[in-house]
């Protein structure tokens, strides 16, 4: 076969590129060895999300009493939740079937690729000489060495949602996104959960605002063990048991089930990448600013090229490789606009820069701010904890955006578009925006940027000369 274009994987990012491709009429290649959609359809976005929003409806009856509403009685039946779960995926897989993309040109075939040389990609006994290929396998969940851990059952994104019955006691190693997620989801359905991480949870995200979500898990009773690492891990089917190590020497805790969320690793294994010519690194396969491998007739995209693992990411690199191998546009990836969400509640989102980083770079900033309890809407709905943080520069070009709150994950896609234009902060502090919302608090926050050279006294001069005219 030899098409213009062969992309091995069909998650996000390969079926962006795919679909893209034969709709402008290439001939194009879609190899996938195991469930079409990939981790996010099947193990990750949408499952995790559908069980988050099942437990956001827990929490919601437990606080409707606040609002005169009654909800005594209500229970959780957790086989219906994870048929909601399954029904997620079940409902958006056929726009990711192989019959979908088949029907749209693309020639769909199942099994495992592997490059025989820089040029030739075997799978089964098809033989592929494409003129570019587009590697786009993924990650996998990352297994820490824990002794004790290959002998204990475990369970990872890929295989929690499977669990037909309520865990008693979750024990979940690792306190980033995907860990405070589940914490809180799997607590508020009713499980008792326990999180152990080697360093503060959300460590990478603004420290202000990840205190917020950490606070509100420990008020919801997710028990949170920061800095403690694991030493030991045993159990068998009905129970586990850690050995910790932490500040306050070593202890052990049992649990029920045990989930590993601390992070993933590139699937770059038996691909044959040595015989095409492609370098790899230990975050994953080695690309230029064109998402070119060394080998340059093959793009990596997604989380296989070791950058940042989302599912927007990965879309978004399939649009550089159709720009780039299809038009031969000159293009140049960044993550500088890149939209960052953690779904716990409250949400946690960012984009740009966070204040730690543009100190760290020596820049001079403006912190702009404005709470969640001085928004109207925020009042009415009584979800009046958490803020906004905007970086500006002094002449108030947006640096970055921090918001934890309610929405949070809608609303910074105001300030990922001004990023990514290279916005002043004049500029959202002048549209227009419906009243009541929460997108008011961005609105303020910019308008804060102002509100200094207001009481100036050359502004208050000014303001009475022209007082004085009438």
């Amino acid at each position: 076969m030899t098409p213009d274009l062969c992309v091995i994987g069909a998650g996000a990012g390969g079926l962006s590129v795919a679909a893209a491709a034969a709709a402008l009429g290439a001939p194009v290649v879609l190899i996938e060895q195991g469930r079409m959609g990939g981790d996010c359809l099947n193990y990750g976005c949408v499952p995790s999300k559908a069980l988050i929003a099942a437990a956001r409806h827990v929490a919601e009856l437990r606080r409707a009493r606040a609002f005169g509403v009654s909800a005594e009685g209500a229970r959780v039946d957790f086989a219906k939740v994870h048929a909601h779960v399954q029904g997620a995926i079940a409902a958006l897989a056929p726009k990711d079937s192989a019959a979908r993309f088949t029907a749209l040109g693309v020639r769909v075939i199942a099994g495992h690729a592997e490059f025989r040389d820089p040029h030739t990609v075997v799978v089964g006994k098809t033989t592929i000489a494409a003129r570019r290929f587009v590697i786009a396998t993924g990650s996998s969940p990352a297994i820490p060495p824990i002794p004790g851990l290959a002998q204990t059952p475990y369970l990872t994104n890929e295989t929690i949602f499977d669990l037909a019955t309520l865990p008693e006691h979750l024990l979940i190693i690792g306190a980033g996104p995907v860990g405070l997620e589940l914490a809180q989801a799997f607590r508020r359905l009713g499980s008792s959960v326990t999180v152990i991480d080697a360093a503060t949870p959300l460590a990478k995200d603004d420290p202000e605002c990840a205190a917020l979500v950490r606070s509100a898990l420990e008020r919801e009773g997710v028990v949170l063990r920061p800095d403690t690492r694991v030493a030991k891990v045993s159990g068998d089917a009905h129970a586990v048991r850690l050995t910790l190590d932490g500040a306050g020497g070593s202890e052990s805790v049992e649990g029920s089930h045990l989930l590993i969320a601390a992070g993933r690793t590139a699937n770059v294994t038996n691909l044959g990448l040595d015989r095409a010519g492609i370098a790899v690194a230990a975050h994953g396969i080695v690309v230029d600013r064109q998402l070119r491998t060394t080998n340059r007739r093959v793009y990596a995209i997604g989380d296989v090229a070791g950058g940042p693992q989302f599912t927007h990411l990965a879309n978004y690199h399939a649009g550089i490789v159709i720009r780039h191998a299809l038009f031969r546009l000159p293009v140049r990836a960044s993550d500088a606009a890149l939209p960052r969400v953690t779904y716990t509640d409250p949400e946690l989102a960012q984009v740009g820069l966070t204040e730690a980083e543009a100190r760290q770079r020596g820049l001079k900033v403006r912190v702009l701010r404005w709470p969640y309890h001085e928004n109207d809407r925020a009042q009415i709905e009584q979800a009046t904890r958490g803020h906004i943080k905007v970086l500006t520069t002094g002449q108030g070009r947006i640096l970055g955006a921090s918001i934890v709150g309610r929405d949070a994950g809608e609303l910074i896609s105001t300030f990922t578009l001004a990023i990514a234009q290279r916005l002043n902060i004049r500029a959202l502090a002048g549209v227009m925006v419906p009243y009541p919302t929460l997108v008011e608090i961005g609105k303020r926050a910019a308008m804060s940027h102002f509100t200094p050279g207001l009481t100036r006294p050359i502004v208050r001069r000014i303001i009475g000369w022209l007082r004085r005219l009438g």
